[in-house]
């Protein structure tokens, strides 16, 4: 089986919820020939029920009014028509995260909240980072939890790549100064930032990532390059609300979609995308190392109407 069907069968198996729903409502909506006002509107439901949202729905039956109304329409033809609107949609947001600082290092803050796949995801991206052999470091900069600390550990050792770290409890702002300029020194391409994910008190959380912004400002006034945003798919709609939240608290510049392997809805991503507009780096559909991948807006679109 090649690399490119495997991760197919694997975003098939976390879209299946979404896919099959669609796939469902969309045959059920082509009971006629032709694609009239009542079977736009038949689509619009089935594409809210299928939790790609109202927004992206409408946006879908205005742009399939446009090119297809009064025309003869096969069922296969409708979810193709479908998965070409939405890949519409998701080709905006599907920009791959490069390395371009100079002076390196570039800072990447990754941020979300605890259990959202966080510190699995930033060993997976320094795997990315590393097959197109760039130098990489990490740092634990999420020092409230032991296990955050330890569990990055694992993955640094795992991975291959340096982990600066202090004491659990101690300050971040003065360990990713510390990275920093070990990164400098050493001549790193990429440094990538663990930080807390605690959301039940926002303004502790601000003033957090506030230090450790004005540390990185005086070291490189460009620093942080990156802030990405790690989300849980499974979460659906919290995860959409958790965007709002770390956009006002981190200034988020884009999002990794991890868990969209088992139940995993995949709608939410075309709702993040339709709603925010915000890049969409890279998408995980599983635990291995290798399991984070750039983000293809066509695959996923052809995957999400079942025509994959």
């Amino acid at each position: 089986m090649s690399d490119k069907q495997s991760w197919t069968d694997r975003l098939f198996g976390g879209f299946r919820k979404t896919s099959e729903k669609l796939t469902s409502n969309l045959t059920e909506v082509v009971g006629t020939a032709r694609l009239d006002d009542a079977t736009l509107d038949d689509v619009e439901d089935a594409l809210i029920l299928s939790d790609l949202g109202p927004s992206a729905a409408a946006r879908i039956r205005e742009k399939l009014r446009e090119k297809r109304f009064g025309l003869e329409i096969t069922e296969r033809e409708l979810k193709e028509a479908v998965a070409e609107e939405i890949a519409a949609i998701l080709r905006p947001v599907a920009v791959p995260l490069e390395i371009t600082a100079f002076p390196r290092p570039q800072v990447l803050l990754v941020i979300g909240v605890n259990g959202s796949g966080k510190t699995t995801t930033i060993a997976k991206l320094a795997h990315l980072f590393q097959e197109d052999d760039y130098a990489v470091m990490l740092a634990a900069g999420d020092t409230f939890r032991a296990a955050a600390i330890g569990q990055l550990q694992t993955w640094a050792e795992r991975v291959g790549v340096p982990l600066v770290r202090g004491p659990e409890g101690g300050d971040p702002a003065s360990i990713v100064f510390d990275a920093v300029k070990k990164a400098t020194e050493i001549g790193t391409d990429v440094l990538i930032v663990d930080t807390a994910g605690r959301l039940q008190n926002k303004r502790e959380l601000m003033d957090e990532l506030a230090k450790i912004r004005k540390v990185l400002g005086r070291l490189n006034p460009e620093a942080p390059h990156d802030v990405v945003l790690v989300l849980d798919a499974t979460n659906g709609q919290n995860a959409l609300s958790q965007i709002d939240v770390f956009k006002e608290v981190a200034g988020v510049t884009g999002l990794v979609m991890t868990k969209l392997d088992g139940t995993a809805r995949g709608g939410v991503l075309v709702q993040a995308a339709e709603q925010y507009g915000l890049p969409i780096h890279a998408i995980g559909v599983g635990e291995k190392i290798d399991d984070l991948r750039p983000f293809d807006p066509d695959l996923l679109a052809r995957v999400i109407a079942g025509v994959a």
